[in-house]
């Protein structure tokens, strides 16, 4: 069964291709993400390798884990499932000029 593995640390200039690449020296790459901001496309610095077997997995972070990866000392672990948040506050649920203050209406 495939394992997600976080890669935390990556160089702003590593790319998807890249990543899978320098995993693919351990085993086979299931899948391999570098997280990017939705508005700029700037890398975040982190993505994700689902390798095909849990000792695949575990043999990337013995290799990767505080090893330089591009120039930079990367952070591999097991990915854990993402957490339920609470939604985010949206501040203009409560109407027009509500976060103004200021007293008085000019109206």
């Amino acid at each position: 069964m495939a394992k997600k593995l976080y890669v935390g640390g990556l160089s702003y200039q590593t790319t998807d291709q890249s990543l899978g690449a320098a995993f693919a020296a351990v085993g086979t790459v299931v899948s391999a993400i570098v997280i990017k901001d939705k508005f700029s496309g700037q890398s975040k610095g982190f993505g994700f390798v689902e390798m095909s077997t849990d000792e695949e997995a575990s043999a990337a972070i013995q290799m990767w884990d505080g090893k330089e990866l591009e120039g930079r000392t990367v952070k591999v672990n097991e990915a854990k499932p993402m957490e339920d948040r609470p939604p985010r506050r949206d501040n203009f649920s409560r109407g027009p000029r509500s976060d103004f203050g200021g007293g008085r209406s000019r109206y």
